[in-house]
């Protein structure tokens, strides 16, 4: 070996053997153990936030919920009573089960009514025998007083008030009476449903649809036997219906349904006096 400055030569011949090579790392297989990995099926709550951060509950589900079986969405609290959502189930009923109904509040002996419809007591009938009596109270005493000026040849103008009180009376009858019952039983220890009693008071009025299409007959005696005999059958059909459950409220259960009795022959007594009644 020769130096010289700042270089440094090799002598050749003083170097024996070779320098190994180095494998090229490009070239070097990586092989990977297969794993068993667990598949999870998606959450359920997807869109929501999970975990210990979720947010208000009128931010949650309020508007997102749906209600069982549907996909409407559903309001939660005590908000919810005043949706049209919270009463659909009770005017979800078909057209045998109403008639059946019908014919079951004709027939004011039997007292089964209420054991029939605990389950699923319905607002359709109800609502519709209402606005029919309306309906019906306007025509035929318009219908009757008409005829009535033109026999006596006065003159006749219609009378808009007998709508108009005809839908206070039997809207209001069938909304005010059942909820104080529901408040008179509840007090008594012999709670019962309010759905239920706006359905058993709605289906009671029936009977006076076929009663006021009667009181075109010119014969106050007629009428009066007419009025007497549907509010009887409807006060017996509210009253024995009501009979088996008020049992439960001690030795007051017979003042209550005598009561119940008595309030549903006034009512019939005051549509005698402003419905079957005609006057010119």
């Amino acid at each position: 070996m020769m130096s010289g400055g700042s270089y440094t030569n090799i002598d050749h011949q003083k170097v024996s053997g070779s320098v190994p090579a180095v494998p090229d790392p490009g070239h070097v297989t990586v092989k990977f153990a297969d794993s068993n990995l667990q598949t999870f099926p998606p959450s359920a709550t997807q869109g929501k936030i999970s975990g210990g951060t979720n947010p208000p509950r009128d931010a949650d589900d309020t508007f997102s919920r749906p209600v069982n079986g549907t996909d409407e969405p559903q309001s939660g609290g005590w908000l919810h009573r005043f949706t049209v959502g919270a009463y659909k189930p009770y005017f979800d009923v078909d057209t045998s089960d109403v008639v059946e109904r019908l014919k079951e509040s004709l027939f004011p002996f039997r007292g089964t009514f209420t054991e029939k419809t605990a389950n699923n007591p319905d607002l359709y009938g109800p609502f519709w025998i209402c606005t029919t009596l309306i309906f019906v109270a306007a025509s035929i005493g318009t219908f009757v007083t008409y005829i009535a000026h033109k026999l006596k040849k006065q003159e006749w103008n219609y009378d808009i008030n007998l709508v108009t009180w005809s839908a206070g009376v039997f809207y209001g009858y069938v909304t005010i009476v059942p909820l104080a019952l529901y408040v008179v039983l509840k007090y008594f220890s012999a709670p019962s449903g309010l759905v239920q009693l706006f359905c058993l008071y709605g289906y009671s009025l029936f009977v006076f649809i076929p009663a006021l299409c009667l009181s075109v007959v010119p014969l106050e005696i007629f009428r009066w036997v007419i009025a007497g005999l549907a509010g009887f059958m409807s006060a017996t059909f509210v009253a024995l219906n009501l009979k088996a459950h008020i049992n439960s409220a001690g030795e007051r259960w017979f003042l209550i349904v005598v009561s119940i009795f008595l309030l549903q022959l006034a009512l019939s007594v005051v549509l005698k006096l402003y419905l079957f009644t005609v006057t010119v």
